[in-house]
């Protein structure tokens, strides 16, 4: 009776894997129909958080680039440390000066945010004199590894504590007429003749210059990063405000009180979905702020290490928030960790609201056919690298976790990005 049971023990195992190759098959098959390996390096992790089954792996622990799949770090990181609302700023009101310190809020008069609390705020308080300080900033403006000659592109923004404007002009035609926003920069572009297809910013200092080529131009639209510096922030609140703004160097005490901005997931959604690296940055900077006052880029990662990602199979290789640097070094398998620690600590309708949606928004809105959702991911590329990771609905209703990795490929983006969405429909199909 016993040999009875074991033998149809293992014949049931025997099916069961019998029955599973063909679908683990089919995947490499794929991948060796499509090539997508033979000239870019390629890893892959398909994983059921339920059942806990590997589905397929390739290369799952070896690092990669993520580019902007650094920001599932950065999003855990911030729904484990910041509560249900933004701490925009610290504040001490002492005889007739209010005292101010930031926090690394990137929400403040930003153009696509909601507005948030910390103007009125400021506006109507009753203090004569508002004295901001920023000595809790140890930081550089920009990230390590950052490529300086970016300095004039939209996703490179200097970071700070207290950005305002999201730290950018944006210029943008309307009925034939030009805009500038903050106004305060409207003394500072100027006109030569280059024949660039953009405003560009001179490397050191905010003096703009335009052409005719982009006068002519009806539907014109450009966001540039300021350069940043105390003087200025100054000058732009005392002219937003219409109030008095000094200067001051001090760390916020136990006596100063927290405002608080927006709700987090307004700004979370926003910077997963539409991939923005200084909401990205700034979040980090301020997920740091629950175990010091530093404003770091720095010890924030070192600090969120060690107290959140201390356990995950391969170490990240982690430098900044938004995944620009390729100092990054994450892999496959540590990724699919991570959103499966992110599925057991928060609501799988609360993550699914936050990632880009096949079909739907974000950066995967193109990158699927629309119709009932199935893709809930962050997507990741820089030259050379496009990445998705995040979570997949397939058509018999399970959940899969998946992380794909490509790196070092020359060529177009848009056939490994075509390629991976291939592997995800794939998988959407046949389990």
């Amino acid at each position: 009776m016993k040999i009875l049971i074991s033998f149809s023990l293992f014949s049931l195992l025997l099916i069961s894997c019998v029955t599973q190759k063909p679908k683990t098959s089919l995947v490499q098959k794929w991948i060796d129909s499509t090539q997508i390996d033979s000239n870019s390096f390629v890893g892959i992790k398909i994983f059921d958080p339920k059942t806990k089954e590997v589905i397929f792996t390739k290369n799952e622990k070896r690092y990669f680039v993520p580019a902007s799949n650094t920001k599932i770090l950065s999003l855990y990181a911030s729904l484990k440390n910041l509560g249900d609302s933004i701490p925009a700023l610290k504040y001490l009101l002492k005889n007739d000066s209010l005292f101010v310190s930031g926090t690394a809020d990137p929400t403040f008069l930003h153009p696509d945010l909601p507005k948030s609390k910390t103007y009125d705020f400021l506006k109507n308080s009753t203090a004569k004199t508002i004295v901001f300080s920023n000595a809790n900033l140890k930081n550089e403006v920009y990230g390590s590894g950052w490529a300086w000659d970016d300095y004039n592109d939209y996703y490179q923004v200097e970071l700070g504590s207290f950005p305002i404007y999201g730290n950018i002009v944006r210029f943008k035609k309307t009925n034939n007429e030009l805009s500038i926003n903050p106004p305060i920069f409207s003394d500072s572009l100027f006109s030569n003749q280059n024949s660039f297809s953009e405003i560009k910013r001179n490397l050191n200092e905010n003096v703009f210059y335009t052409n005719t080529k982009i006068k002519q131009n009806p539907n014109f639209e450009q966001d540039i990063p300021f350069k940043t510096s105390a003087f200025l922030f100054q000058k732009l609140l005392s002219d937003t405000l219409k109030k008095e703004i000094t200067l001051g160097s001090f760390m916020p005490n136990k006596e100063f009180k927290t405002l608080y901005s927006l709700p987090v997931d307004t700004v979370f959604r926003r910077m997963m979905q539409v991939s923005d690296n200084m909401l990205a940055e700034q979040l980090l900077l301020l997920a740091g702020g629950k175990y010091n006052d530093t404003i770091s880029t720095y010890h924030a990662i070192k600090n969120i290490q060690a107290d959140l990602l201390e356990d995950v199979p391969q170490k990240f290789n982690w430098v900044d928030g938004s995944g620009l640097s390729r100092y990054n070094l994450l892999t496959p398998e540590g990724l699919v960790f991570l959103l499966d620690r992110m599925l057991k600590e928060f609501p799988k309708e609360r993550l699914f609201s936050l990632m880009s949606v096949g079909g739907q928004v974000g950066t995967l809105k193109n990158a699927y056919k629309s119709g009932v959702p199935f893709v809930f991911a962050k997507t990741g590329s820089l030259s050379g690298v496009y990445n998705q990771s995040g979570y997949l609905i397939t058509k018999s209703g399970r959940l899969l976790i998946f992380s794909i990795m490509n790196n070092n490929f020359v060529g177009s983006t848009s056939k490994i990005r075509k390629k991976t969405s291939e592997i995800i429909t794939l998988l959407h199909e046949n389990y």
